[in-house]
């Protein structure tokens, strides 16, 4: 287990702690995808979606929604085989989670599932990976699903020319903040390591998926 003085904002229980603050949640959201954010109506840390008894559940790292839209938002400090399956997964646990509750699938929201990685996903050296969706006989036309995937790989950050993206890029590869934004996410990491109920939380978040893992050695 991470020491709590030795959590950074790309932990995971670190990660969720800042970014229930809306403020700091829409000004990733904005920078990543350059949109305007006017109010998020729902944070949710670590929530797992299983829309069926029998489905197995996803847990996602922020699950986010506004008005109009919705937010999978994954911190990635290592490199997980097979991602665009587990996109996909993620996708469609999103849709029937909306589906079930009670939404026709013409209210489906535009969604977007947006990973942030500290290593390079597809060993491609770009700093950025945007899937769409096009027909292969007409490539120039979208198949306008309203689903956007999005992956960031922080250790291209010095390839990135968006000021704002550079330098959270910068901040997710190096811990280093270098602009306004990211230094105030650097102070509420801080801040939190200091805070007792913080880390009392993080102590027994930690407790509990240990006994998880041992429940399941067992089985």
């Amino acid at each position: 287990m991470k020491s709590v003085d030795d959590l950074t904002f790309t932990d995971d229980f670190m990660f969720g702690e800042i970014m229930k603050n809306e403020e700091i949640c829409k000004g990733v959201i904005e920078r990543l995808l350059h949109i305007k954010v006017e109010k998020l109506e729902l944070i949710t840390l670590q929530e797992t979606i299983a829309p069926y008894y029998e489905t197995r559940g996803v847990r996602f790292d922020v699950y986010v929604k506004d008005s109009d839209k919705v937010y999978d938002i994954e911190i990635q400090n290592k490199k997980f085989a097979e991602i665009e399956k587990r996109t996909r997964y993620y996708q469609s646990m999103i849709d029937m989670d909306l589906l079930a509750k009670g939404a026709n699938f013409k209210e489906l929201k535009e969604s977007y599932v947006i990973f942030i990685c500290k290593t390079d996903p597809f060993d491609l050296s770009e700093p950025c990976y945007k899937v769409k969706s096009i027909f292969e006989n007409h490539p120039e036309k979208l198949f306008n699903d309203k689903t956007h995937k999005v992956f960031y790989n922080a250790s291209a950050y010095k390839k990135e020319t968006d000021p704002e993206i550079y330098a959270f890029l910068q901040y997710i590869s190096t811990n280093i903040p270098e602009d306004d934004f990211t230094s105030e996410i650097f102070d509420k990491v801080e801040a939190n390591k200091r805070n007792e109920q913080f880390r009392s939380d993080y102590m027994r978040c930690n407790i509990h998926d240990f006994d998880i893992m041992e429940e399941g050695k067992e089985l």
